[in-house]
This record gives C-alpha cells, structure tokens and sequence, in this order.
C-alpha cells in the first residue's frame, strides 16, 4: 500500500530535520522519497559501507548496530543515513528491520541537491549532523 502525499508531508513535517520546511519545501521532499517495504532482519546499512541513502522510518522499527553492539531502536518518524550521506564517509552503524519495515527513501544526489535549493535547511541538517556525531563519539568513548 502506498503512502499517499500528504501523509509523506505530514510525516516529514514531524521530524526535527525538517522542522523549517515550508509545506511546498516538504511536498518537494516527499516528491523524493522512494517507499520501501523490508521484512524483520533485512538489513537497511551497513556500517563501513559508502552512502547512498538517506531513510525514513513511516512504520515499524530499526535497530542500530556499531560494531554489532546494539545501541539503540529506532521506531516511525526517525531517519538514518544522513551522517554517511553529508560527511561522504563510510556508514557509522548497521541498521537493521527489527520488526516488518516501511521506509522512505531519498537518494544521496537528490538529498544534496534539495539542500543546494534549500539553503535555510543546511543549517538545520548542520546541527543534526553534530548532534549525532557527538553522540557517536560518547558511545566510542563508553
């Protein structure tokens, strides 16, 4: 079954990456997005891999794997791939279906081209790319 539009845009509108979007910006971001279904146990990334995606999480959950450690679970509304995606580094964690999945997907070279269009929204992405890296580095330290 697919997501309709203004569910992808009601969806988008709820994540803190996007919280600044206008509803036209988000409609062109949901225009992005890929739906995907992946059962228990699929594996969404992996870690040390390059990036090519960036994911949305609309229902089910992930979790997230370093080193095969699992530090956290994921459910609907939370995104993964956009440290790998913006930093062009390899994949920082494995992610992983916990339960049956459905996703939205954007590719890398589109991501990064709405962010060119978007200027206001790099900044935002910016904080949740340090944000998330802080975090990366607790979890190396601990």
């Amino acid at each position: 079954m697919l997501i309709r539009a203004d569910t992808r845009v009601d969806l988008l509108r709820g994540l803190p990456l996007f919280e600044l979007c206008s509803k036209r910006d988000l409609r062109r971001i949901a225009a992005l997005a890929v739906e995907r279904e992946l059962e228990a146990g699929a594996e969404l990334i992996r870690e040390g891999e390059p990036a090519g995606e960036f994911y949305v999480v609309f229902d089910g959950e992930v979790d997230v794997r370093r080193r095969g450690r699992r530090v956290a679970r994921l459910g609907a509304g939370s995104f993964v791939g956009e440290i790998a995606l913006l930093s062009r580094s390899p994949r920082t964690a494995t992610v992983v279906a916990a339960t049956p999945l459905r996703v939205l997907a954007i590719s890398g070279r589109d991501f990064v081209a709405l962010l060119d269009s978007l200027p206001e929204l790099w900044l935002k992405v910016a904080r949740t790319l340090a944000d998330r890296v802080d975090a990366d580095e607790a979890m190396d330290a601990a």
